[in-house]
């Protein structure tokens, strides 16, 4: 396993791959579900790289960049024992010098829910991707569908600029109760961790009324609300039931739709979705 933290080095390193090259872009502190996004490279591609790096922009001031969880060489033992073939984890003067000043927006797709609870977070996320995925030239980029609306940005830009790879969105990995996967899951106590199950709970409360015939998306988020509210430690931030391709709200389910929430856990802002 190759070990890389220079741009340079990791450019030249890429001129010299044979076959395809698969993508892992991760902030680190990695877990069952980065771990399956590995596996999956592994398995399609000739050569597989990850990338550890806890990415400054798209954290607004008031989030939790300095207190985001890193142990590098826990991160770098569990990436040996899964095949990974190169690492690489730059450090922030390599990624934004002090003359940097170029940025990537993806517009429409980014307008709602995460876009504008956190404003600018998805700049700084086109923008990281961006810059890796120049530097990584991988042949496949995975990326887990948790994070449904960042898939879906990340694959309009690829598509709008013309990007030479394939995004692959695999599927949500859970807790035994059903909590999705998530290195912030490390912030909450054994009383939120608990609660936390809320969330999953709530999207399966929406896929059994689709399943029971309920197509009105007024009515189908009115009864999550309420069943989230009945936890005392969780606090909604938005549930939102959208088109799979455009992030725009539904009045009536589609043959696929997006549930999506964003809910806080004490302190702890957890998202988390299914397409039902």
């Amino acid at each position: 396993m190759k070990l890389i933290n220079s741009i340079q080095e990791m450019k030249s390193l890429r001129k010299n791959v044979r076959g395809t090259l698969g993508f892992v872009p991760t902030m680190g502190y990695l877990h069952e579900g980065h771990i399956s996004l590995v596996q999956q490279s592994v398995r399609d591609n000739d050569t597989t790289a990850v990338s550890i790096y806890v990415n400054p922009t798209q954290f607004d001031p008031s989030e939790d960049f300095q207190a985001y969880p890193r142990d590098l060489e826990r991160d770098l033992k569990l990436l040996e024992t899964e095949n990974t073939d190169i690492v690489f984890f730059p450090t922030n003067a390599e990624m934004y010098p002090d003359d940097y000043c170029t940025w990537v927006d993806v517009e429409k797709v980014t307008a709602r829910l995460e876009g504008e609870i956190r404003p600018g977070h998805f700049r700084g996320v086109a923008t990281i991707v961006t810059k890796l995925f120049n530097i990584v030239q991988p042949d496949k980029a995975y990326f887990g569908q948790k994070d449904a609306q960042q898939a879906l940005v990340i694959k309009r830009m690829v598509k709008d600029l013309n990007m030479n790879l394939e995004v692959m969105v695999m599927p949500t990995l859970r807790e035994k109760d059903g909590l999705a996967m998530s290195s912030r899951n490390t912030y909450l106590n054994p009383e939120e961790r608990k609660a936390a199950i809320i969330l999953y709970k709530a999207l399966s409360l929406a896929k059994q009324l689709k399943e029971q015939g309920e197509t009105a998306t007024a009515n189908i988020r009115n009864k999550m609300e309420l069943l989230i509210k009945n936890e005392p430690l969780a606090r909604i931030e938005y549930i939102s039931i959208t088109d799979t391709q455009t992030m725009e709200e539904l009045p009536a389910l589609a043959s696929k739709s997006l549930v999506s929430m964003a809910v806080r856990i004490g302190k702890t802002r957890l998202i988390d979705n299914l397409i039902i």
